[in-house]
């Protein structure tokens, strides 16, 4: 599929109703909208919370912002959902989902693509502790129970997503990804590419793995992904240190998205159109130049702000929303690409 800087969002907007962040949304700025995740609405609308509810013996602290599985979890009725394939176990609860309920609602057919999210199973066995906090991810059973989930839960949400539009990604944020090699997540290289396969396969529609920091892009590109989502504001030079990598990438149908606009107030207010263009161009030089085709570039790049706007301001979200599409339009303009 050919992109040519097609935009879309990063999980959340700051807004505390969900038809004001729908109308938002799907005002024309954005030609792949998604469906926002609403932190102001507390932490039932943490991504963690959204894509961990599912699991045996959670337990959600509203109060302290936490999530942990109880020692004397049952895991029967999950293991027999997984093996049985009943995706309708992983049905979102509309509780914290308020903004993926009232995206269902909206006619999003004629939109170029539409977009979910569930958090990646790096991330997600990373901050879901045990009875003793230590991180799941580090108990063998339960990881395998999180990986599988994740996937149960991106297949539900994939297919309701499909019966509005033909066209669907769906992301695997992965923060954490930006913690592999260190002592904060003790997690070879090949279990982080395996484990993010495992929750990826057997989905009918485009597959994303967004990172809003630095990390081993080499991990990323083994994977299944079609879309590699990324911090280019921040950091869009890294990606030019694993150009073979890149190439294969591309060549197999991959896409770049670019994470070139803000999502933090002072980001946002001192950034303007022309400056974030510079900045992307300039990129996309380096990258030529390391000997990635221009024009398979172009056609396969897509623009999103860093990560989620969900903790600006709502005059900000804004702001940002129109850069985004400005961006878009000056790069379809300086190419010479429709969008």
């Amino acid at each position: 599929m050919e992109w040519n800087f097609a935009t879309t969002l990063i999980g959340s907007l700051p807004y505390g109703d969900p038809e004001e962040a729908l109308d938002k949304a799907l005002d024309g700025r954005i030609s792949c909208p998604a469906w926002p995740q609403l932190p102001a609405l507390g932490y039932s609308e943490s991504m963690y919370v959204q894509t961990g509810c599912y699991l045996p013996g959670i337990r959600i602290d509203e109060t302290n912002k936490k999530i942990s599985a109880a020692a004397d979890h049952d895991p029967t009725d999950i293991y027999t959902a997984i093996l049985s394939d009943d995706t309708q176990y992983f049905k979102h609860p509309e509780k914290y989902h308020k903004g993926l309920y009232e995206f269902l609602s909206r006619d999003t057919s004629n939109f170029t693509a539409i977009k979910g999210q569930v958090t990646g199973p790096i991330s997600e066995g990373l901050q879901i502790t045990d009875a003793g906090g230590r991180s799941v991810i580090y108990d063998e059973s339960y990881s395998e129970i999180v990986r599988k989930a994740v996937n149960m839960a991106a297949k539900w949400q994939s297919e309701e997503l499909l019966k509005r539009n033909k066209n669907v990604m769906m992301f695997f944020d992965e923060p954490s990804l930006t913690m592999l090699g260190t002592p904060f997540a003790s997690i070879s290289n090949d279990k982080a590419a395996e484990w993010m396969n495992e929750a990826m396969d057997g989905l009918r529609c485009k597959k994303a793995v967004h990172c809003c920091g630095n990390t081993d892009w080499s991990i990323v590109f083994r994977t299944d992904m079609d879309i590699l989502s990324f911090d280019a504001y921040a950091y869009g030079h890294t990606i030019a240190m694993f150009p073979d990598e890149l190439s294969q990438f591309l060549e197999r149908g991959g896409t770049l998205s670019w994470g070139i606009v803000p999502s933090t107030d002072d980001g946002i207010e001192c950034e303007n159109v022309s400056n974030l263009v510079d900045i992307l161009v300039n990129n996309i030089k380096t990258l030529v130049k390391k000997g990635i085709d221009e024009d398979l570039l172009i056609k396969r790049s897509m623009i999103t702000p860093q990560c989620g706007l969900g903790s600006v301001s709502a005059g900000n979200a804004d702001r940002a929303l129109d850069m985004l599409h400005g961006v878009s339009a000056a790069m379809r303009g300086k190419y010479g690409v429709n969008e």
